[in-house]
């Protein structure tokens, strides 16, 4: 019986969404850190617009807040970087419970998912 997993064009097309998702993920961290670090008080012309609205957030934001938001952006990066190496041997889209696929949709939508929604739902 043949591993159950998603083809390689499917692992190929999940690795090229994820690696977005980092850059994006990654710009977004970088900001946060300068805003934490005052580095960076010429503006935001040259960063991404999700950055920009988040930028503009943070100022009302307090520095203990700005440094949680960082430190959940960084757990966000390492799972979307520990999806890759699922990518690279050939394991991700498959539930960590229960052995099956993950959804296609579930993925594109949450692409570090080690859990189907059936395995989720059942952790209550």
């Amino acid at each position: 019986m043949a591993d159950i997993r998603y083809s390689d064009n499917d692992l190929a097309e999940f690795k090229a969404l994820i690696e977005s998702k980092i850059a994006v993920a990654q710009n977004d961290l970088d900001g946060l850190r300068g805003s934490l670090s005052h580095a960076d008080d010429n503006g935001t012309d040259d960063t991404a617009h999700s950055f920009k609205m988040m930028e503009e957030g943070a100022a009302t934001l307090s520095r203990e807040e700005v440094a949680q938001l960082a430190g959940r952006q960084e757990k966000f990066l390492r799972s979307l970087e520990n999806a890759l190496i699922r990518i690279s041997n050939k394991s991700y889209g498959v539930c960590r419970v229960t052995g099956k696929l993950i959804k296609k949709e579930r993925l594109m939508a949450v692409p570090h998912a080690t859990l189907s929604i059936e395995a989720k739902n059942a952790q209550g």
